[in-house]
């Protein structure tokens, strides 16, 4: 038995600020929260990027800057992306605690973009998660759809019953419930790791 620990990213090893990124944009395009919210934050345009359907780098980048008609630099996405980030170094502890039990592997909703640029966006988790630092559109799916939390399993080879998974999203929570993956709601570094911990232990 092997048990497999399943991380979210934003707002769980990493304070999020979505609004300091639209800002960024904002600043960078011209284009007020409003208006780039209408022209890509739904379902044809970043859920489906964070789904898979852009499959590269380039054609989500493409895709993005047709939507909102703006060219857009990818050097500066990436920089405006990272701005709204702020590390928790005591959730990283907790993960590295679920390294030592079991593997680990982080699941983020994000786009190919993102995945192609996440060691420069999250540096802190290169030592921890080394190669398995994946975005959902690797998987083809986004959270809550349990098909990602399916896949996931299956690439690692692992059950339901021995694998767990942390997010700060009620609904991504059900998501993974939703097959048999233990799931914790994330509220604090000290709750995870005692959700780790319980978890673990269930399963000697």
């Amino acid at each position: 038995m092997s048990l497999l620990f399943i991380f979210d990213m934003d707002d769980v090893l990493y304070d999020y600020d979505w609004r300091v990124r639209m800002d960024g944009l904002t600043e960078l395009t011209g284009i007020p929260l409003g208006e780039l919210r209408e022209l890509w934050w739904h379902d044809d345009g970043e859920w489906a990027g964070e789904a898979g359907v852009f499959e590269t780098p380039d054609a989500y980048l493409s895709a993005f800057t047709a939507a909102i008609g703006v060219d857009v630099d990818e050097d500066e996405w990436v920089r405006v992306r990272g701005s709204a980030m702020a590390v928790r170094p005591e959730a990283i502890a907790a993960v590295r605690r679920a390294s030592q039990l079991g593997r680990i592997t982080l699941l983020t909703n994000n786009n190919a973009l993102t995945a192609k640029h996440i060691r420069t966006l999250a540096p802190e988790l290169i030592d921890v998660f080394g190669e398995h630092m994946l975005t959902s559109s690797h998987y083809g799916a986004r959270k809550p759809n349990p098909l990602v939390f399916e896949r996931v399993l299956a690439a690692y080879d692992t059950s339901p019953r021995d694998a767990f998974f942390a997010d700060d999203m009620h609904e991504n929570v059900a998501g993974a419930r939703s097959i048999g993956i233990t799931s914790y709601h994330y509220g604090s570094a000290a709750g995870m790791l005692d959700a780790i911990e319980t978890f673990a232990a269930a399963r000697r």
